[in-house]
């Protein structure tokens, strides 16, 4: 053995063994979040980009940004369609109703089901397993469904019901607080950078998701 694999070796040898895996859901457990907003925009004819600009200026109205309003619960589901609804109306000079936005997003947003396996084999292997998402509160019984979460994961700390998000420090203490942890023994799986980054800021691994293949051989690296 080389001297640069035997190094390699000592180094995994003496690094802390990872007892906790923590997924993100959307792009991790799922396909693209992309792939959803696309279907969207082709059944409900809604440009995303006239999507995106009425989102922000729904927000910049009030004061807030939208998005982290929704996902920390200080915005319902039922005000965001409202809002975004009635901007989208203004921007497009026709009326427009976001109703149907969440059935129409979370049917279009399938199961990316080689990492769900995956993820299936490492609980039956004794890792503990949570997902930690930044999600709308009211939405959950639409998202947890798709991944069938009680099946494979030990805790569900969704930013909606828990007032604080990714990549927040806070979530971070209640998710490994949750599994009973250290950081030092949880791996992160987020496909947004800035989540891992800050993960690892706070002592965790994390695997920044690109790929399905890219991710599960990076985990499969962390967890020998």
């Amino acid at each position: 053995m080389s001297e640069q694999a035997l190094a390699s070796a000592d180094a995994r040898d003496q690094a802390p063994r990872i007892e906790a895996v923590i997924c993100d859901f959307g792009g991790v457990l799922t396909v693209p979040l992309y792939d959803a907003f696309k279907a969207y925009e082709r059944i409900s004819g809604i440009p995303l980009k006239d999507l995106g600009e009425a989102m922000a200026g729904a927000g910049a109205a009030r004061g807030f940004n939208i998005l982290e309003e929704l996902e920390t619960g200080r915005l319902t589901a039922q005000s965001f369609t409202e809002v975004v609804g009635q901007e989208l109306s203004r921007r497009l000079g026709r009326e427009v109703s976001m109703a149907s936005f969440s059935e129409i997003y979370y049917e279009n947003l399938f199961p990316n089901e080689a990492v769900l396996d995956y993820m299936r084999t490492l609980k039956a292997q004794g890792y503990r397993m949570a997902i930690c998402t930044n999600n709308i509160r009211e939405w959950q019984p639409l998202w947890r469904a798709r991944v069938r979460a009680d099946e494979i994961f030990d805790h569900v700390i969704d930013s909606g019901f828990v007032g604080t998000r990714k990549p927040e420090r806070a979530i971070f203490d209640l998710t490994l607080g949750r599994l009973g942890v250290p950081p030092e023994a949880a791996v992160l799986v987020d496909d947004a950078e800035v989540n891992c980054v800050a993960a690892r800021e706070y002592g965790l691994s994390a695997v920044h998701f690109r790929t399905t293949e890219q991710a599960l051989a990076e985990l499969d690296e962390l967890l020998l």
